[in-house]
């Protein structure tokens, strides 16, 4: 009978030679899972409402370290790469706590101290303040993202240096993906690769990714932020490695304390566009919406005991620890909330 990985690791099998995992093993899927994704799927085809839509191009989902059920929809495929948009973000703090455990830079490491050729003359006290912690937990202190540096003419390391820090930084949590393009700059800095090739031998070979595509900046950094590639199977590989505390083919690829806190409560959060002090005036609450439970390092928590890596237009590898599971979707979608509520509704409850 075939072994999974999962299991070996829950049993804790050191004497047994660990097989390889290249693919995720399958398994076949029960009529009572088979039958809620049959509806989830009629759900967003029918659910929403003009100008809204759902566009599925993917759903995986993986329990126990098997795949219990893959569909490709409107032209993907197995083989087809995927835009991960902010699911780049996951990657890049993974690629932060491997420089960190192989003692290249700390949380606490000011930003300033990796760039002192881009810093400006006068520097504020909050930005001299401002940490590698504070970039992964969106909490740097701007008070407005610093989207317009993402053009050719713009140095945007130090752009982003230059940006006003009108918050003491750690205190005021605004989406940032820039803030990400940052931990890239400072990776690609202390370690003398870009992030694509760092994580190549460290994560995507190990986990048999063929090594992905990632966008740059014009000086030649990848965005970090967003820009990376996937397929759907190597978004499912990265959920199962969070199940299995870091562990893959029998070797430790990330520290377990390091995904433990990327994926743990670390500050409160507020959707994306969303200044922190208006989620109360706009109706959002922990009741009914997945942006304010809270986020770790470049991760989102979840109702449900559950965590995500979450990109725009729907990106999502959802895990949920609990249940053993890991659901990974691809979309092309104008929906964030009703889309997750259905999810919730339709699959949750078989996983």
């Amino acid at each position: 009978m075939f072994v999974t990985l999962a299991a070996l690791w829950m049993v804790g099998c050191q004497k047994e030679k660990v097989k390889e995992v290249i693919d995720l093993p399958r398994a076949e899927a029960s009529a009572e899972v088979k039958a809620a994704v049959d509806s989830f799927i009629h759900a967003t085809e029918t659910r929403p409402t003009a100008p809204d839509s759902i566009t599925l191009h993917s759903i995986m989902i993986v329990k126990h370290g098997e795949v219990i059920m893959e569909r490709w929809f409107n032209g993907q495929t197995a083989e087809t790469p995927h835009a991960m948009h902010s699911v780049s973000k996951t990657f890049t703090a993974i690629a932060v706590g491997l420089a960190i455990d192989e003692g290249k830079l700390h949380l606490n490491d000011s930003v300033v101290k990796f760039f002192p050729d881009k810093v400006p003359a006068e520097q504020s006290d909050n930005l001299k303040a401002m940490t590698v912690r504070d970039l992964l937990t969106m909490t740097c202190g701007h008070d407005e993202e610093p989207n317009s540096l993402r053009k050719d003419s713009v140095d945007w390391v130090k752009g982003f240096l230059s940006w006003p820090v009108k918050h003491k930084p750690g205190e005021y949590y605004l989406y940032n993906s820039v803030g990400t393009y940052m931990l890239s700059a400072i990776v690609q800095k202390v370690t003398g690769e870009k992030l694509i090739d760092y994580l190549d031998t460290r994560l995507f070979q190990p986990l048999h990714i063929t090594r992905p595509e990632w966008e740059e900046s014009p000086q030649g950094i990848n965005c970090g932020g967003w820009g990376l590639q996937l397929k759907t199977e190597d978004m499912a590989k990265l959920g199962q490695l969070f199940l299995q505390k870091g562990l893959w083919n029998g070797k430790q690829l990330v520290p377990e304390q390091w995904l433990k806190e990327m994926s743990s409560y670390q500050v409160p959060s507020a959707p994306s566009g969303t200044r922190f002090e208006d989620i109360e005036k706009a109706g959002l609450s922990k009741d009914n919406n997945e942006w304010v439970q809270g986020y770790g390092y470049q991760m989102w928590i979840c109702r449900h005991n559950a965590y995500r890596a979450d990109g725009y237009a729907g990106q999502y590898i959802i895990i949920f620890p609990e249940r053993d599971a890991v659901l990974v979707l691809t979309t092309a979608s104008t929906l964030y909330q009703p889309y997750l509520d259905l999810v919730w509704e339709y699959l949750l409850p078989v996983l």
